[in-house]
């Protein structure tokens, strides 16, 4: 993604290298879409931004500040629709609900009610963070055979019925409801019904990934029949354009089920019944009894300090404790003087992410299925160990995971409300829109996250039946001095711990705000020996560290020089939400902010 120049100076200690940098947005290997549609970036490299009176000269806006409630997402209409229900007096919780039901429809090519939901939100009452983990497991009459059968050089495919796991999200918002909701559960529902069936704008984001997948479903790896629903929901035209008026009114009408008949409505009634027609239909797995059985599990964040905050991750089956190796590594280093945007500090937070990614391959699977030894993994001690791996010089030429002791697209938004509870919540259908599968008449597609398995024999993630499978989606959340500071997500499949590190980083080590620690550039580094289904494995070797636009040239010069392979910019940078508490004069303050990457916004009041 090619963003604004930035401005700020960036010292280092050795210059010369000439490095090629991407300065045009990149598909990242994604087919043309069906019909010539607009760049993912119009940039114009002699013009940059104008000055800002205060903060980060990079800034995009400043905070949003509020005193009653605050909620960022990454589509104004979801905001708008989670600031009317607090208004209403409904809780963080309420809100969040009806966010996520409104982006289903608004947003569908990041997220919708045929996916996985993860949360972690501070409860008032009980003086800690919560987690609640709404993760799907794989149908019971899939056997391995099977899902050996269909795959292609030890990877599952990425999109049809043999990726489709129980789609979590409705039963974690009706639990989450029944603890924390204060409004009537069908009072939710209610603005995201009136877009579905009104019709909204496509937003240029939207219209753009939308475009994408659908040319994505059209390649021949998937038949007509199973395709049909899709094209019928999302393609009714020759392809998506921003500003044209959308509506989904089969979306509408499962709401309206969902409002009156609750989670049972789409695990055990109607809509539990048309997804088991549907999928028999076409040769699938999945059934009633596999939605049937399907419940959330309220899940115990795991903590760790990093100077002076603490960071909470959820654990289950998801990649979330990385973000935590990640910072407890790089606390043992003084990132402060590595300085901002510096090839130090990019160096050293790369070569973090390099090691914890080992042990995300090696160990991170469903803890129901296999022993996962995650207070090792995010132990200091632990942490010191691994550091001693990371040269500041120059890059380790093999990295590998740790010896532990015997025995590719999401939403994410952040939301609180007057009495003090804040919610981060991440939902995702996983890679593009999907599966590209849309049952008859329902309105949403189900999500692809079986790829996620492994068919690597005695790996804790191969595939089983009834089985979770590795998780990428993870909400972010700090805490400092045992009160709520910060709920935050970065979206973006295996860019999200490395995303959430940058965050704390801006925040903790370089005394960003909210908006501008999203609004820096960032890195991502991609490859190394990982085993996920979503990771590129033709990139081989030391991986490829690609660079946002922004990133100082010098900076770039001198990371190759130490021995980073660096790729263009390519958009895959990750979205970014956050609402932050704050206190004047004793009074609640939030802080909201939203990514220039997306199409949302952050509104307080």
């Amino acid at each position: 993604m090619k963003r604004r120049t930035f401005l700020a100076a960036a010292p280092v200690a050795v210059v010369g290298l000439s490095v090629a940098r991407g300065s045009a947005a990149q598909t990242g290997g994604a087919v043309e879409p069906l019909s010539p549609a607009l760049p993912a970036t119009q940039f114009y490299p002699d013009v940059e931004a104008g000055d800002r009176p205060v903060g980060a000269s990079f800034g995009t806006r400043s905070e949003v500040f509020g005193r009653n409630g605050a909620a960022a997402t990454s589509h104004p209409l979801g905001t708008l629709a989670g600031i009317e229900i607090l208004k209403k007096g409904g809780s963080a919780v309420d809100a969040a609900i009806a966010i996520n039901a409104a982006l289903g429809f608004l947003e569908p090519t990041a997220n919708g009610i045929g996916g996985d939901l993860y949360a972690m939100l501070w409860d008032p009452k009980a003086s800690r963070v919560v987690g609640i983990a709404g993760s799907g497991r794989s149908p019971r009459a899939l056997d391995l055979a099977t899902v050996q059968s269909r795959a292609r050089g030890g990877i599952l495919p990425n999109y049809g019925a043999v990726t489709v796991t129980v789609p979590g999200t409705v039963d974690a918002w009706w639990r989450l409801h029944q603890r924390y909701g204060k409004l009537r559960w069908a009072e939710l529902f209610e603005p995201a019904i009136a877009y579905a069936e009104g019709g909204v704008p496509l937003s240029p984001v939207v219209a753009y990934y939308m475009n994408r997948a659908m040319a994505n479903y059209a390649r021949p790896n998937m038949g007509i029949e199973e395709i049909a629903n899709a094209q019928a929901t999302y393609a009714s035209g020759d392809r998506a354009r921003a500003g044209e008026i959308f509506r989904n009114p089969d979306l509408a009408r499962t709401y309206r089920l969902i409002a009156k008949g609750g989670r049972d409505a789409f695990y055990e009634g109607e809509i539990a019944r048309t997804v088991e027609a549907y999928f028999k239909r076409i040769g699938g797995w999945m059934t009633r009894a596999d939605l049937a059985a399907h419940q959330s599990e309220w899940s115990e964040p795991v903590a760790t300090t990093y100077r002076g905050v603490t960071v909470h991750a959820i654990g289950a089956n998801t990649q979330g404790i990385a973000t935590l190796q990640m910072l407890n590594m790089l606390e043992t280093m003084d990132m402060k003087a590595a300085g901002f945007q510096t090839p130090m500090s990019i160096h050293l937070q790369a070569e973090a992410k390099r090691l914890a990614y080992e042990d995300r391959a090696r160990y991170y699977a469903d803890p129901n299925f296999s022993r996962i030894p995650t207070e090792w993994l995010v132990s200091k001690d632990y942490a010191a160990q691994r550091a001693k791996l990371i040269r500041p010089d120059r890059i380790n030429p093999t990295v590998a995971p740790g010896q532990a002791p015997s025995q590719g697209d999401t939403t994410y938004f952040a939301v609180a409300d007057r009495n003090g509870m804040m919610v981060s919540l991440i939902q995702s259908n996983f890679r593009g829109m999907g599966s590209g599968l849309v049952g008859d008449g329902l309105g949403f597609m189900f999500h692809d996250r079986g790829q996620l398995f492994t068919l690597q024999e005695g790996h804790p993630n191969m595939y089983a039946p009834g089985k979770r499978p590795f998780q990428t989606i993870i909400p972010g959340f700090a805490t400092r001095d045992g009160k709520p500071w910060l709920s935050f997500g970065v979206m973006g499949g295996d860019m999200q711990p490395q995303g959430q590190a940058q965050i704390i980083l801006n925040r903790v080590d370089y005394g960003l705000d909210g908006q501008a620690a999203g609004d820096s550039p960032r890195w991502h580094h991609e490859g190394s020996s990982e085993q996920m289904g979503e990771d590129d494995k033709s990139i081989g070797g030391t991986g490829l560290l690609r660079l946002e636009s922004g990133v100082p040239e010098r900076t770039a010069r001198t990371l190759a020089e130490m021995g980073w392979r660096l790729g263009p910019s390519d958009g895959g940078f990750g979205r970014y939400s956050s609402v932050e508490r704050r206190e004047s004069g004793g009074a609640l303050v939030y802080a909201a902010a939203a990514d220039v990457r997306a199409d949302g916004m952050g509104l307080a009041y």
